[in-house]
């Protein structure tokens, strides 16, 4: 065998050997999905989404050929390249970007967290902006699906996204004539700049509109609670709270109409009998707890074990249980 086809030899093993285990991280990579989305979702931060993929045997491969200076870049491709299963958050603002990486290392494992954005603006620049984690589960977790694989995730604006992906298009096409190169990037560099300016004036509007929101309850016609007044009605009461996510405010309207509760003043009179200061030390919120996440833990408080056992809460019934222990327990 040449001295080429005896350096080949450890990729080529490495390749089969993940072809092998592709379809096992298919099903990990669907899993790694749904308990980043409960777990955002129990914490209350609003996202865009919540997506993930496989890493091809294909890309695999190419990733693993990959040389430095003559010498393999990785050495031990299955352990080395990480992002075999890859998650990717979008959220609306950036404060969101850094609440969900909070929710995930005191969740997960975190082996790795970096700030590309961070990194980018350190060194005088405008461009690629994310926050890249590698996480896995703690051992123990009951999650047979997930044990032993590791999770690339993606945390960035929705902004930062569009750039991000028009960047890696145009560029991956590679049809830019060499004269324009120069001119491309400082273009790229712009738009970059500019969309760090509006990630801030999102943040501000939010912010404007929270401070601004009405502190008592709306005229409604409906004879139920829905989604949109429910949200204009947390907004003021929970002044200080984050936005949820959308679909949430249907979802937990609901669960009010399967408590008998089906306007906002009875809603209103019925928070008035929960001290929200002492579920709020009792929580111990690590992140800025959503409006949903707050109502939600007020009804806990409330109803208890009711609560927990109704239809609308029957896939998070453990997380429930657990919250209502933290509720339940004497404050020291």
């Amino acid at each position: 065998m040449s001295e080429v086809a005896q350096s080949q030899e450890p990729v080529r093993e490495a390749v089969r050997a993940y072809a092998a285990l592709q379809p096992q991280l298919a099903s990990a990579t669907q899993a790694y999905v749904a308990l980043i989305q409960v777990l955002l979702d129990d914490a209350g931060i609003d996202y865009l989404s919540v997506t993930g993929r496989t890493k091809s045997v294909a890309s695999f491969a190419a990733k693993a050929n990959r040389t430095e200076g003559g010498s393999p870049l990785y050495p031990d491709p299955l352990e080395q390249i990480t992002d075999q299963i890859g998650v990717r958050v979008i959220t609306y603002v950036h404060s969101d970007v850094a609440a969900v990486a909070e929710v995930l290392d005191d969740e997960l494992a975190m082996l790795d967290d970096r700030d590309l954005g961070e990194e980018t603006a350190r060194s005088g620049r405008f461009g690629y902006a994310s926050r890249h984690l590698l996480v896995q589960t703690h051992p123990g977790a009951e999650l047979p699906t997930l044990e032993g694989h590791r999770a690339s995730v993606q945390v960035r604006t929705v902004l930062q996204h569009a750039w991000a992906e028009f960047e890696h298009d145009i560029r991956y096409k590679g049809n830019v004539p060499e004269d324009a190169a120069a001119d491309l990037d400082r273009r790229f560099t712009l738009a970059a700049g500019l969309i760090e300016l509006a990630d801030r004036e999102f943040a501000t509007i939010r912010e404007r509109i929270q401070q601004a929101a009405p502190g008592s309850p709306t005229e409604v016609e409906a004879d139920h609670i829905v989604g949109q007044d429910l949200a204009t009605f947390l907004a003021g009461h929970y002044s200080d709270a984050g936005w949820s996510h959308t679909d949430h405010y249907d979802w937990i309207a609901d669960l009010l109409a399967q408590l008998g509760i089906d306007d906002l003043d009875d809603l209103a009179d019925l928070l008035t009998s929960v001290d929200a200061d002492a579920v709020i030390r009792r929580m111990g919120y690590k992140y800025p707890a959503g409006a949903v996440r707050r109502l939600d833990d007020a009804l806990l408080a409330i109803f208890g074990e009711q609560y927990v056992t109704l239809d609308g809460n029957s896939h998070r019934v453990p997380l429930l249980r657990a919250r209502l222990e933290k509720l339940s327990t004497p404050e020291s």
